[in-house]
């Protein structure tokens, strides 16, 4: 059983060593990582920005109910 588990970590290293230098080598997967990269950012800042419009528009409201009921 040993074996064949030394076996299988042997073939995994290698699987993986031969998968990650292709994929840092290869031009094509680089400009996906790329593009991915940059897309993931403009999201997370069109969150970030939506989160801060909501935001404002939660004070305002409760700044607005606030000043209603102590009218």
């Amino acid at each position: 059983m040993a074996g064949g588990n030394f076996m299988h970590r042997v073939i995994s290293y290698v699987a993986n060593e031969i998968i990650v230098n292709g994929l840092a080598n290869s031009p094509g997967f680089q400009r996906f990582a790329v593009r991915t990269s940059k897309r993931l950012e403009e999201v997370s800042n069109m969150a970030a920005q939506k989160k801060r419009e909501i935001a404002d528009k939660v004070k305002d409201i409760s700044e607005e109910l606030e000043s209603r009921r102590n009218h």
